[in-house]
């Protein structure tokens, strides 16, 4: 069964850092484009950045320019650099394809204090 697993999350202050990680098992996501979403309780899920097999990426507005995607496909890894963390910042991080064709995991509490 193909599971995706995230880590990294935390408490941390506003302005500053934490790298996510997601390790897929079970399958390896090779040149699948890859995502992060975040969710807030009582909020829809949202995007927060895609990376291609390529390399090449996407952001929605409000993670330009703090967050960086990027994989490490022979670690079936992608990661999540998030930087000038704002309390807004705070939801619950999961990654999937950019097709969300994969079961959810549980993913990783961001949180964020002012």
């Amino acid at each position: 069964q193909v599971q995706l697993v995230e880590s990294g999350g935390g408490l941390v202050q506003a302005g500053g850092s934490l790298r996510l990680s997601c390790a897929a098992s079970e399958i390896m996501i090779g040149w699948s484009t890859m995502g992060w979403y975040r969710q807030v309780p009582g909020k829809q899920r949202e995007l927060v950045a895609l990376i291609t097999g390529g390399g090449s990426t996407n952001y929605a507005e409000f993670a330009k320019g703090r967050f960086t995607i990027s994989r490490d496909n022979a670690k079936n890894t992608v990661f999540l650099q998030m930087n000038s963390l704002k309390p807004e910042d705070t939801a619950i991080y999961y990654c999937n394809t950019g097709s969300k064709s994969l079961a959810w995991g549980q993913g990783t509490q961001v949180t964020v204090s002012s």
